[in-house]
C-alpha cells in the first residue's frame, strides 16, 4: 500500500462479487445475546427476533460449539424458526489474544475453521473481536502482533470465500482511532475489513458518521445502537465498563446519540452495499423483544428502510 492516501487506504476495499447486486443495498439483521432475556438461550432469542420481523440473526461462537461437526443440525434449528445467519462472530472458549505471537497459530487455526462454519450458512464475512482490554492499554507492539496475524488470517479467509472484519469494541485490544488507523493502514484491504459500531465508535470518542466517510467500502457491517444525545459526535471522556443493566451505555435506535439520518445519507451517496445489524448490549427497561420492536420500527418508519 506504499504510496497511497490515507483517505486511500482507508477506503480502498472494493465491494466482492458476493456483494454487489446479489441482494437489497440494505440487509437488516439483529444480534440477540442482549442481555435482560435473550443471553441465555438463543433459540428463544431468534425466534422472538423472528416474530418481531427480523429474519437474519447474528451471535457468537459458544453458543453452538456444540454443533461445529454438525451443522446441518444446527440449520434445521434455524429453518424451523425462519431465519438465517449474518454471520457468528468469535468468542470464547476461542483463543482471541491477537496481541500475543506465541498464540498466534492456535487463533489461526481456530477462526480459520469458524470461517468454514459461518460459510456452510451462506455468510460471506467473519466478524470477530479482539480480546479483552489490559489494564495497560494496547501497545505498538501489540498492535504489530495484531496486524501480522489479522493479515494472514484474512487471506486465509479470503480464500474460503469469507471476508474478514474486525470490530473496534470498548473494552477490547481494539477500540480507539489510533488503534483503527494502525491496524487498518497496515493490512491489505482485500484481506481484512472492518465492522463499524455506531454505539462502540461513539464511546471511543469518535463520530461515526465521519468514521464511515473516511472507510468507505471497507466497512462491510454496520452495528446500530443509539447512546445518549450527548454523547452526539462522539464521547468528550472515555467510559470505564459500566454495569450494562444497571447503567447501560446503549439504547433502541432513536435515542438521539447517533445521527442515523445522516449515517443513512451518506451510505446512499456512495451506493453502499452490505448489513445493518440492529443491536442492543442489554434491555434493562423493558423485555428485548421490545427493544428489537422498537429498533424496526426506527429503521422502517424514520430511515425508510424495511427489515423483513
Amino acid at each position: 500500500m506504499t504510496g497511497l492516501t490515507r483517505r486511500q487506504w482507508l477506503a480502498a476495499a472494493t465491494l466482492p462479487p458476493a456483494v454487489r447486486g446479489a441482494h437489497p443495498r440494505y440487509r437488516v439483521g439483529i444480534t440477540t445475546n442482549t442481555r435482560g432475556g435473550w443471553e441465555k438461550d438463543v433459540f428463544l432469542s431468534f425466534r422472538e427476533a423472528r416474530e418481531v420481523g427480523y429474519r437474519y440473526v447474528e451471535s457468537f461462537f459458544h453458543y453452538f460449539v456444540g454443533y461445529v461437526d454438525r451443522p446441518g443440525d444446527l440449520q434445521r434449528e434455524i429453518e424451523t424458526i425462519g431465519v438465517n445467519f449474518v454471520t457468528i462472530s468469535n468468542s470464547g472458549p476461542m483463543e482471541m489474544h491477537f496481541e500475543d505471537p506465541a498464540r498466534h497459530d492456535t487463533i489461526l487455526d481456530e477462526h480459520v475453521r469458524l470461517a468454514r462454519f459461518v460459510r456452510y450458512f451462506g455468510c460471506t464475512h467473519l466478524k470477530i473481536n479482539l480480546g479483552p482490554r489490559r489494564p495497560e492499554g494496547t501497545t505498538d507492539e501489540d498492535l504489530r502482533h495484531m496486524t501480522t496475524v489479522l493479515e494472514e488470517l484474512g487471506r486465509r479467509t479470503r480464500a474460503l470465500g469469507v471476508q474478514l472484519a474486525v470490530h473496534a469494541h470498548m473494552w477490547s485490544q481494539f477500540e480507539n482511532r489510533r488503534e483503527i488507523d494502525f491496524v487498518l493502514s497496515r493490512t491489505t484491504p482485500e484481506h481484512v475489513w472492518f465492522v463499524l459500531d455506531t454505539g462502540h465508535i461513539t464511546l471511543a470518542g469518535i463520530d461515526p458518521v465521519a468514521l464511515a466517510r473516511e472507510l468507505g467500502h471497507r466497512i462491510v457491517e454496520f452495528h446500530l445502537k443509539d447512546t445518549a444525545p450527548e454523547h452526539r459526535g462522539g464521547a468528550k471522556r472515555r467510559l470505564e465498563r459500566p454495569d450494562l443493566m444497571k447503567d447501560p451505555p446503549f439504547f433502541p435506535l432513536g435515542h438521539g446519540g447517533v445521527d442515523f439520518p445522516a449515517l443513512k445519507a451518506h451510505l446512499d451517496s456512495i451506493s453502499w452495499r452490505g448489513w445493518l445489524t440492529v443491536e442492543l448490549d442489554s434491555s434493562p427497561f423493558r423485555p428485548p423483544k421490545e427493544s428489537a420492536r422498537m429498533s424496526r420500527e426506527y429503521l422502517e418508519q424514520t430511515l425508510g428502510i424495511p427489515v423483513a
